[in-house]
Formats: C-alpha cells, sequence, structure tokens
C-alpha cells in the first residue's frame, strides 16, 4: 500500500474535513477498506473508544 503524496498535498479529517499542511502527530491513521483514513485530534479523541475497539468509521 503506498500512500506517497505529492508536496503540495495537503491532510484531511475524514470525519470533519479539518485540514493540515503536514500530518500533526497528534493525528490518528486507520486503515479501512485497504485505504488509510485520518482523523484530526478533536475527532480522535471524540470516538477514541470506536476507533480502539477498531470499528469502521462508518460505526461511529
Amino acid at each position: 500500500m503506498n500512500d506517497a503524496r505529492a508536496p503540495e498535498e495537503r491532510f484531511s479529517c475524514a470525519r470533519c474535513g479539518t485540514t493540515a499542511e503536514s500530518l500533526p502527530v497528534t493525528w490518528t491513521c486507520s486503515v479501512e477498506n485497504g485505504r488509510r483514513r485520518y482523523f484530526c485530534e478533536d475527532c480522535a479523541r471524540a470516538n477514541l473508544r470506536a476507533i480502539e475497539g477498531r470499528l469502521d468509521s462508518s460505526w461511529w
């Protein structure tokens, strides 16, 4: 799985759409259906139990 990004490409939260120039260390990465999905700190904190339970984001 190659997740190479162009230098000008921004990261965005798969839940709320928040964007960032580079991937902040406080964001969470989840692999769902073979694709990487990134979640901002606020969305990750709000859904921590579902993330730790490995539920797909469509469930939360």
